[in-house]
């Protein structure tokens, strides 16, 4: 298979915009959770979302062409013949919300996959007949670059962008207020008194590019994408399965594409929602495949809330820095580790030994992806 690089990255947090802003705000421990301003939350179960504060003045059903616009802004020209991936899980619903609203006729190609591609190709200056749009709950994204890998390793591509993004909209709000899913009081991973996710919203876009595309690039990238891999454990619409055997399955196939064994793995960048059922899961399937060994591990969603279909492409960004750094950021809001967590989850930075580095996520519907990121020179 072709090698696929890990060639350019953009992101926009409710930290703000940037890497660098994100990957500082972790360092010091901050979380960007704030009181939600854009719609009232008196009837739900929590009120608080770490949201992207200019967007609160967004006009209503516009937010999502405001996002892509800034987020494609100074990422710079993308290689002749560049494919396109774009992934979300509800887009620009908040559109669709304020029509009905109003009364007015509800303009659906604004919220669905298609509405989404059209956008991201109007800001990156695309037309790519074949682009697509994956919606597969929260690991949209990741598996948006798995695809996009894929291409590149068996020659479909010389170069992938993918463009990942949602929203906190009231729509999204309610939803998982209605399913009990929401943390009155922020977002603790893998604690021992964790209750809830807290939702957040953000944008990534990521470049994937072959070998000669990537060593001409002004910025030669030392990133790799090693390996990917996706199941479905076919358990329950919300609910992961318990003995984590979709994810296991993932992590395995990762693992197979990059032919690497668990042993190449120095670090994890886990899903870590803080719900008891997601973070037992993950913690049962890193102990199916990991053992006893206590490898560094780290959730950013304590501090930037759950972004749902963005969340993998934002979090293969922050991987990005954790392998230049070999640092693994503090867990956000991480006070008291349940006890299958202790010595892998920290409140604290951890270093990164030599190595891979994992990043996962699951979804709805019994969704998992994994995917295997490496140094140029480890490799």
């Amino acid at each position: 298979m072709n090698p696929v690089y890990v060639t350019r990255s953009a992101v926009i947090t409710s930290f703000g915009d940037g890497l660098s802003v994100l990957w500082d705000g972790l360092l010091a421990g901050r979380s960007a959770v704030t009181p939600v301003r854009r719609f009232p939350t008196t009837h739900y179960l929590a009120s608080e979302a770490a949201c992207i504060d200019w967007l609160d003045a967004v006009p209503p059903g516009h937010a999502i062409e405001r996002l892509l616009d800034r987020l494609a802004t100074g990422f710079g020209p993308l290689p002749t013949g560049t494919r396109l991936l774009t992934a979300t899980t509800k887009g620009g619903i908040d559109a669709l919300q304020d029509q009905r609203r109003r009364g007015a006729d509800a303009d659906l190609d604004t919220t669905n996959g298609n509405g989404f591609i059209r956008l991201a190709e109007r800001y990156w200056g695309l037309d790519d007949p074949t682009a697509l749009n994956l919606n597969a709950a929260c690991a949209s994204s990741t598996l948006a670059i798995a695809r996009g890998a894929a291409m590149i390793a068996h020659g479909a591509a010389d170069a992938v962008l993918v463009v990942a993004a949602d929203l906190v909209s009231e729509f999204v709000f309610s939803g998982f207020s209605v399913l009990r899913a929401l943390s009155s009081n922020g977002a603790h991973p893998f604690d021992r008194d964790r209750a809830g996710l807290v939702l957040g919203e953000g944008a990534a876009a990521v470049l994937l590019t072959n070998r000669p595309l990537a060593k001409t690039a002004d910025d030669t990238p030392s990133i790799r994408l090693l390996g990917w891999g996706s199941a479905n454990d076919a358990n329950h619409v919300t609910a992961p399965a318990r003995d984590g055997c979709g994810l296991i399955a993932a992590i395995r196939r990762a693992l197979a594409v990059a032919d690497r064994t668990s042993e190449a793995v120095a670090g994890i960048s886990a899903h870590g929602t803080g719900t008891v059922y997601n973070d037992a899961m993950e913690l049962t399937a890193i102990e199916a495949i990991f053992g006893d060994r206590r490898l560094p591990c780290h959730s950013v969603k304590g501090a930037i809330g759950h972004t749902l279909g963005a969340a993998g492409a934002i979090e293969l960004a922050l991987g990005l820095r954790m392998l230049t750094t070999r640092t693994v950021p503090p867990t956000v809001g991480l006070s008291t580790p349940e006890p299958r967590a202790e010595g892998r989850f920290a409140a604290v930075a951890q270093p990164l030994g030599e190595g891979c580095l994992l990043s996962t996520n699951s979804g709805f519907g019994g969704v998992n992806a994994a995917l295997l990121l490496g140094r140029e020179e480890d490799v």
